[in-house]
């Protein structure tokens, strides 16, 4: 296994460090100046060594890669699929190209879901002023005016978003297997309406804005000789400070702040909030759910939360893989019997399709689905 130069480097200091500490008093002295050696190594330098910069292409053109007919991602001049260590032993470095990348294919799964299954991309809070936080689902051109059946898909947690099940099978099986498009596709072949959740889509990053410290020695009626000592130490403490952030983080990055999207914050509000304004007013008769993941717990807190609206157009849900819990989400008994009359959870398992899996829980059927469902990322 290979070290990286700043570890070599200090990996000695930080022995010598540890076993000073463990003396007695008469080691402060030598503690001190070891903390004064480490104050002079030149960091940033070793760091720029030691990894490269988190500077990525924001295209899937620049990372050379594409899908291919099979919607398999590919890269363009090999024809090998996607390599994660690309540096090896640099994992924070890979990790971040990987999460660049897969912020490429959700606005490349957007685009699929607009033009290759041709759903419109509806702006939410309906009522948003031009400056607030918004998010937004997708719909078919259908789906409040189809007057039999309405489809509506709900992903899991994690970095998934809308028209997604799992971001690594995107990545490293191909579109079909990591995508909501197929199911799109059959529903609207089918004679279905579509609604595509998008629940974890909660908040918007801006950047902090910076706070000016006002220093002690433009504000106080202190001594100048009492001032200068607690600047000195403040300016030691930022020292430290700033030394062990750029070790920890050499490549520091810009300090954000969430927006939450109003009435949006959560995946359980956001499903509560596309219920209220688009299920609840669509024609269909009857309407279907497919959740995954987290996404069935959602299902249960809205069904929680709106019981009566829920039982009296929903005909079915397909649950796949779902962590809900009536216990922990305290579902009442009637819930828990709805449940169990119109949803069934199919689950990664290895046994024949279908075949009954035994659950702890008194909600709806668990069964197998003959294989490993999408996975959480």
């Amino acid at each position: 296994m290979s070290i990286s130069l700043s570890s070599l480097i200090l990996l000695p200091i930080w022995i010598n460090m540890a076993q000073i500490q463990q003396g007695g008093p008469d080691e402060k002295e030598k503690t001190t100046a070891l903390k004064d050696l480490l104050s002079r190594i030149d960091l940033d330098e070793l760091m720029k060594k030691d990894e490269p910069p988190l500077d990525f292409p924001d295209t899937l053109e620049g990372f050379e890669y594409a899908f291919n007919e099979k919607g398999q991602l590919r890269h363009i001049k090999t024809g090998e699929p996607f390599v994660f260590n690309y540096r090896e032993d640099l994992h924070r470095w890979n990790q971040k190209r990987y999460e660049a990348l897969g912020e490429i294919i959700t606005k490349y799964v957007y685009e699929l879901l607009e033009k290759d299954c041709n759903l419109k991309k509806i702006s939410i809070p309906v009522d948003a002023t031009e400056s607030e936080p918004k998010s937004f689902i997708f719909m078919s051109e259908d789906a409040l005016t189809n007057p039999q059946k309405l489809m509506v898909l709900i992903h899991g947690s994690g970095v998934v978003r809308a028209g997604q099940w799992a971001r690594r099978l995107i990545i490293n099986e191909d579109l079909d297997s990591g995508t909501q498009i197929p199911f799109i596709k059959r529903a609207v072949a089918e004679g279905y309406g579509v609604i595509v959740l998008n629940p974890n889509e909660n908040y918007i990053e801006v950047e902090k804005p910076k706070i000016h410290v006002q220093s002690s020695s433009d504000s106080s009626d202190e001594p100048a000789e009492k001032r200068e000592r607690k600047d000195k130490v403040s300016k030691e403490t930022k020292k430290r400070r700033d030394f062990y952030e750029k070790y920890r983080n050499p490549q520091r990055e810009k300090e954000v702040m969430q927006l939450f999207i109003r009435e949006n914050g959560s995946p359980e509000e956001h499903a509560i909030y596309v219920w209220d304004h688009f299920i609840a007013q669509a024609a269909a008769e009857n309407v279907f759910f497919v959740a995954h993941s987290y996404g069935g717990l959602a299902f249960v807190e809205l069904m929680i939360q709106r019981e009566a609206d829920v039982k009296n157009k929903v005909t079915a849900v397909a649950l796949t893989d779902s962590v809900h819990n009536v216990w922990h989400q305290e579902a009442g008994k009637t819930i828990r019997e709805w449940m169990r009359e119109n949803c069934c959870n199919w689950v990664s398992s290895s046994e024949p399709l279908d075949t009954s899996v035994e659950s702890m829980l008194p909600d709806c059927p668990r069964v197998s689905a003959a294989f490993i469902l999408f996975g959480r990322y």
